[in-house]
């Protein structure tokens, strides 16, 4: 049995109890403080030093970065695509671990708390630095904001990137970008029988969503581009008019010629709106940014180099594909970037989420794998 092997069987064990642990621990996006102590103080626990905590709660520890330029940075979100924050129920069977957000990001962040105090324990300080990072708000309107704060405190000093956000058989080497809207529509309202035909807020509203729906999605070549409107609110009973209603709504594309088709789209359904006299209010809440200029020769590198890993260790195929994720930040700056997976599972953003026990460690050993390889071959 070589070293790593004997690594991830001595920490199986602690792999699934901090799973478990993390799993009860609730981080709604800008909310992950108690998961960014708990990662902190799990880490120096094992013996990291200069382990902190930033402005934007990512927990970060830096391995030999001082003076590097080219520091490769390793990230698995805190944070979780539901709201609650109460505990979220748990529980396992023989095969499965049932929680929300288990796999999205929970099990990934847990992988890279053990690859972390692989290289505590083995003294492993790659030559350029490497930076693991327990990021923040990924997930919805968090916006990235953990990422984007790593990239503003080492501006000028990341040579790639690489992301635990994913299931084995998918790899993330493009990025999908984005514009989120919060809408509101106001009227005067009124009693619904006595002030019948006054302008309904919700009807207005349901006016431009249904304008919304009426658009055509542009096409350049293999690109792909959606929009959708996720939440709606608003009125006051069955019996009056709404004077107020609001949505919150995105586009979203991994071409950015059909991003900006899109808010063109966008803008002049929101501006007839207000041409027939509705009083709107459109704020954008979030932007995320398409793919910049990259090295597509070291993304490759990156890509086949994780493929090989991922299949030799799993069995498992690898597709590419783009997505958002963390990577639109590196990526929008030129910087190679990749987002891999570390386990098996399904119902990513449902209450139904579960992954295969039998995966993480498998899921550990790649990360493990991946992490080595690249940081040795810079």
């Amino acid at each position: 049995m070589n070293d790593l092997k004997r690594y991830i069987q001595n920490n199986q064990d602690l792999l699934f109890k901090t799973l478990k642990e993390l799993c009860l621990i609730p981080a709604p996006s800008h909310k992950e403080e108690k998961r960014a102590q708990y990662c902190r103080a799990w880490l120096e626990r094992y013996g990291a030093k200069g382990v902190y905590v930033d402005e934007a709660l990512n927990v970060v520890f830096p391995i030999n970065c001082d003076g590097s330029r080219e520091i490769t940075v390793v990230v698995a979100h805190t944070d979780t695509v539901f709201p609650d924050v109460e505990p979220m129920p748990y529980r396992e069977d023989g095969e499965k671990i049932y929680c929300p957000g288990v796999g999205d990001d929970t099990a990934s962040l847990t992988v890279l708390l053990l690859t972390a105090k692989y290289f505590m324990e083995k003294e492993i300080r790659p030559q350029k630095g490497i930076l693991f990072v327990c990021n923040s708000c990924e997930e919805g309107l968090g916006n990235l904001k953990g990422t984007r704060q790593i990239f503003q405190d080492y501006a000028g000093r990341i040579g790639q990137f690489l992301s635990f956000d994913s299931t084995f058989h998918k790899i993330a080497d493009r990025c999908v970008g984005s514009h989120r809207f919060e809408v509101k529509v106001q009227t005067e309202g009124g009693h619904s029988y006595l002030a019948f035909g006054n302008p309904n807020a919700i009807a207005e509203l349901s006016r431009i969503v249904c304008d919304l729906y009426a658009i055509e999605i542009p096409k350049r070549g293999k690109s792909r581009t959606s929009y959708n409107v996720g939440l709606i609110d608003g009125g006051t009973s069955v019996n009056t008019i709404a004077q107020e209603a609001s949505m919150l709504c995105e586009y979203r594309s991994d071409d950015v010629e059909c991003l900006a088709l899109m808010e063109k789209a966008f803008e002049g359904v929101f501006e007839r709106a207000k041409s027939r006299g509705v009083n709107i209010e459109v704020k954008r809440i979030g932007e995320r940014p398409c793919m910049g200029e990259v090295d597509v020769q070291k993304i490759e590198r990156m890509a086949r180099a994780c493929e090989e890993i991922i299949r030799e260790t799993t069995g498992f195929d690898v597709i590419r594909e783009s997505s958002s994720t963390d990577c639109n930040i590196p990526l929008s700056l030129g910087i190679p970037a990749l987002c891999i997976g570390v386990y098996v599972g399904a119902g990513w953003h449902t209450r139904n989420e579960w992954i295969e026990k039998a995966s993480l460690p498998p899921g550990l050993e790649v990360a493990l794998k991946i992490v080595m390889k690249l940081t040795e071959e810079r």
